[in-house]
């Protein structure tokens, strides 16, 4: 397929001022247009037809629900839990505590999409306990969408954000490195400010625990609470057993919930196509979302033609390995931090990613979609190499 047949379009805005649009973001909340003097912002717009649009929604849709049924069938599975990876010192959190309503598992999540450049469709993973890119989705996007003219379809985020929280009432909001990590923190205000609600913001690492009771630096109880830690960290981090236990003893409500971590997994999505080859759990109409949008997934490299390898935890590319059509290592991510160390690894057959044109060169684009409140709501793009990882950069999506 040529270019000139991609369903992508470039608009380039690189001839515009670049330096007076960041500062306009940055007003708006978007403070790391530019990250240690690099571009981490692209300053111009990848569009793709309505058809193609109303596709991933409703693919988003239908795969938000298979992966909520897979949950609920591997809730109290303890052999489940172990063979997705989930830590040891989760399994009584998850055990002891009842899923959330259908559909909300995680009020706050991110699918992530390869979308070729003929349009097929396929999910590479869930992100369901900490997603980052909601300033550029949320904000940014929808500005650089409405000052070119072109639709956005994420300008309903804000909205369905606070409607979360309104049913979660976090009183904090935490990240590690509040106030000196831009992204994080930049991310977590956002929320905080959208969600319309009087939450603190704290650093994570100024949070200590009595005897099951979450305090902050000055001493403030914490009982609800909203955290960009991903909760497998309990399972290394000095002090995750107390955190664990504060919200086993339920002096601790954590958000997303700690079941988010059963959808985070990518050894769920490993369950899902396992489940859809043995004819087990799906209905019709949910064995077609699987084998039109799920990649074949395993728990070990059995296949034939290329694939990927990633850890069941893995986040921002790393631990990302792919393998050519004769199964020899042909790139591996050599940024982001490799968690297969830590935990078990997943096997995906490799997908076919967009590519778009540039003034910056030629990317990969990858395409998240929010999902929020149980409603798929947010355009995500981000342009890289095969691995997109931490020196990919943000692109807004637009839909024509």
């Amino acid at each position: 397929m040529s270019d000139r047949d991609s369903i992508f379009e470039v608009v380039d805005h690189s001839g515009l001022q670049r330096a007076e649009r960041a500062a306009q973001l940055n007003e708006l909340g978007f403070t790391w247009a530019d990250l240690e003097e690099e571009e981490y912002w692209l300053d111009g717009i990848v569009t793709m037809p309505t058809d193609v649009y109303g596709e991933l929604e409703e693919a988003s849709s239908k795969l938000w629900a298979v992966l909520d049924k897979a949950v609920r069938y591997i809730h109290h599975k303890q052999d489940l839990y172990d063979l997705i990876g989930i830590p040891p010192v989760l399994w009584e959190m998850l055990d002891e505590g009842e899923l959330p309503p259908e559909g909300l598992i995680s009020r706050y999540a991110r699918f992530d999409f390869a979308v070729a450049n003929d349009g097929t469709i396929k999910l590479l993973e869930l992100n369901a306990d900490t997603p980052t890119g909601y300033v550029e989705a949320s904000i940014a996007t929808p500005w650089i969408c409405r000052e070119a003219g072109i639709s956005s379809p994420n300008d309903q985020m804000k909205e369905h954000l606070a409607a979360a929280w309104a049913v979660e009432q976090p009183d904090t909001a935490a990240c590690v490195a509040y106030g000196s990590h831009q992204e994080d923190s930049g991310t977590i205000d956002a929320l905080v400010r959208h969600s319309g609600l009087n939450i603190r913001c704290v650093d994570c690492l100024d949070l200590w625990v009595d005897e099951g009771i979450v305090k902050d630096s000055e001493d403030h109880v914490i009982e609800r609470m909203f955290a960009l830690y991903p909760k497998e960290w309990m399972a290394v981090d000095e002090g995750g057993d107390a955190l664990a236990y504060a919200v086993e003893t339920g002096r601790l409500q954590l958000f997303n919930t700690p079941h988010s971590i059963l959808l985070q997994s990518k050894g769920l999505l490993a369950v899902v196509w396992g489940m859809y080859e043995l004819g087990l759990l799906f209905d019709e109409k949910e064995r077609e979302a699987i084998a039109s949008y799920i990649l074949p997934t395993y728990n070990k490299p059995i296949f034939s033609g290329s694939f990927v390898s990633k850890s069941m935890f893995g986040r921002e590319g790393g631990s990302v390995r792919l393998f050519d059509s004769n199964g020899a290592l042909e790139i591996q991510d050599e940024d982001g931090y490799d968690s297969s160390v830590l935990f078990p690894s997943v096997y995906q057959k490799r997908a076919e990613m967009g590519r778009i044109q540039t003034p910056n060169g030629e990317f990969h684009l990858l395409i998240g979609m929010f999902v929020i409140n149980g409603k798929p709501c947010g355009l995500l793009g981000r342009a890289g190499g095969l691995i997109t990882g931490n020196a990919s950069q943000f692109i807004a999506l637009g839909v024509r």
